[in-house]
């Protein structure tokens, strides 16, 4: 599957613009919850899914592995929401005011423990809270992440380590081990 750009920018009619329009359609549900848990909150997220969309539209000619649009998209995603971040300068709703939205979603023997994790996980810096939902919630690849994120793959190996270490003690209720000193 192979999709051009016309004359005026716009898609090839045909065959090719229904491919294009299938690939981003099967991709949605995974652009969303990528970056409702990225942005903390749902309308923030429909606003990042819909600027990755119509930034993929207007770049598809960059689309050089159509078998990778996910990774593509992802890419396109992480670009527009740290874009978004440098010019407000942080996220507008911290992420642990989503905690409830979650919480109300399971069976209410584990509305404490979705509660923590979620304040847990808005207590981790970005990046490793990056890590961590392309890990766990996509499933990708350390090479996948490496890739999309455009860094390499022992630093994603070494932002999981340090995210989950930074995870557990929190859920746990310890101290942050990572800022100790060291004398």
């Amino acid at each position: 599957m192979r999709f051009e750009v016309g004359d005026e920018g716009g898609v090839v009619a045909g065959e090719r613009a229904e491919g294009l329009t299938r690939a981003l359609l099967a991709q949605l549900p995974g652009l969303r919850r990528y970056a409702a848990a990225l942005a903390g909150n749902a309308a923030d997220a429909d606003d990042l899914v819909q600027d990755c969309i119509e930034r993929a539209l207007a770049r598809q000619d960059t689309l050089r592995e159509p078998e990778s649009v996910g990774r593509w998209l992802k890419v396109i995603l992480h670009n527009v929401y740290f874009s978004a971040l440098r010019r407000r300068g942080a996220p507008s709703v911290p992420i642990e005011d989503f905690a409830e939205d979650l919480a109300l979603s399971v069976p209410p023997e584990d509305r404490d423990r979705i509660r923590d994790l979620v304040r847990a996980m808005g207590a981790l810096s970005t990046e490793h809270r990056q890590i961590l939902l392309l890990i766990s919630l996509e499933g990708m690849s350390y090479r996948e992440i490496a890739e999309t994120l455009d860094i390499p793959i022992g630093t994603v190996m070494s932002r999981l380590a340090r995210a989950r270490e930074r995870l557990r003690s929190a859920l746990d209720g310890h101290e942050d081990r990572a800022l100790r000193r060291i004398k």
